[in-house]
């Protein structure tokens, strides 16, 4: 596990690379950390091995939501929901209010791939709407797409008001609040 210290990016992704069947607690909470590693091909391995991984390694997950690595909490979120790990539902939502709008956008993201369900999961998307960072909003939009989660008339206009300036930048924007007049 020494090589995964080093700074040798390639010999990193060849070790990760073959740890995605490990089961020992060491090596898994090594490879969460490098999630957080300088080198972007090496945090993909990292997230690739970890979500190939089929052995129960949940709980190292769950408990590095609480990272202090807003790389850790964001990618693990995700990670997660590629695992379609429904019992961190509760933890992802308390995560789509985290300080980091990185980790928010993450989090909010799970949600709508993993079809989170319950008035909490529904709550915290339809408050995403209105986060002050533009990708969570777009995260959010997306979640409440796939979710089919209705959207109260009342935030639906109040969503059409408050999105008017970035809508004329932004066509993603607009094509989202397009689909959320449809649900």
């Amino acid at each position: 596990m020494d090589i995964l210290e080093s700074g040798d990016a390639v010999k990193k992704i060849d070790v990760l690379a073959s740890l995605d069947k490990t089961d020992k607690p060491e090596i898994i909470e090594k490879m969460i950390t490098k999630l957080d590693d300088d080198d972007i091909q090496v945090r993909g391995e990292a997230f690739s091995s970890l979500v190939l991984n089929e052995n129960k390694i949940s709980d190292f997950l769950i408990k590095s939501l609480d990272s202090a690595s807003k790389n850790i909490r964001g990618f693990v979120s995700l990670v997660l929901a590629n695992r379609n790990e429904t019992t961190a539902i509760p933890d992802l939502i308390r995560l789509a209010r985290d300080e980091r709008s990185m980790v928010r956008s993450c989090a909010v993201g799970a949600l709508g791939y993993m079809n989170a369900e319950g008035r909490d999961a529904k709550e915290v998307l339809l408050q995403s709407l209105f986060d002050k960072t533009l990708d969570v909003r777009k995260s959010a939009a997306h979640a409440i797409i796939t979710t089919h989660t209705k959207i109260p008339p009342d935030v639906l206009e109040r969503i059409s008001k408050e999105w008017t300036d970035d809508i004329t930048d932004d066509r993603e924007l607009e094509m989202l609040l397009g689909r959320l007049k449809e649900i």
